[in-house]
């Protein structure tokens, strides 16, 4: 399988687009609701207050987890495998590989969110009583959930083992370790 050119560079310049996309996506209302008695437009934490109840509170949670802990827990994580492995990091090698499995995974189904919005908007369209419209924000969402999949399709987990491969394939220093020939191996007797 073939390398992947410029990983980390184009893994960046997603992964900032879709921190900078994020910040509008929450404040930004994402559905405007008209009824007879006005509009009103909703952010995504204002639904999940407006969700919130006895009955809601299982689909406020969903909406919370889905909307606004899963893309910052997946920006978080691809700029800590980022950050790791500029450092060049070796330790914890295999958690670092599954979190990227685990973000990869999740990435697939983050667009589930958006075509809630949207399906939601087509199907609520009873005028002039009440009818739903997507939101500004809708569109920075949707971009953060494209932009944060193509950061986790461009990044090559095989930079995580390469300092690990780069650090065995250096020569290591010699420890005397109580042999006084160890250190210096021209002096070493082959009689």
């Amino acid at each position: 399988m073939f390398r992947k050119h410029d990983s980390l560079q184009r893994t960046w310049a997603f992964l900032i687009a879709a921190a900078i996309c994020y910040i509008p996506a929450n404040i930004l209302p994402v559905l405007t609701t008209t009824t007879a008695a006005g509009a009103e437009s909703d952010t995504i934490m204002q639904g999940v207050v407006l969700l919130w109840s006895p009955t809601g509170w299982p689909l406020s949670l969903i909406v919370l987890v889905a909307s606004i802990m899963i893309p910052s827990a997946k920006i978080l994580a691809l700029m800590y495998l980022l950050i790791s492995v500029h450092r060049g990091s070796v330790h914890n090698n295999s958690q670092r590989i599954r979190m990227y499995r685990m973000v990869e995974f999740i990435g697939r189904w983050s667009m589930v969110d958006v075509f809630v919005d949207t399906f939601t908007a087509a199907l609520i369209q009873l005028q002039p009583l009440m009818s739903v419209e997507p939101g500004i924000g809708l569109l920075f969402f949707a971009a953060v959930v494209v932009f944060t999949m193509l950061a986790v399709e461009s990044f090559d987990p095989r930079l995580i083992w390469d300092s690990a491969s780069a650090q065995e394939a250096s020569p290591q220093p010699a420890s005397s370790g109580g042999n006084p020939q160890a250190g210096n191996p021209k002096e070493v007797s082959y009689a």
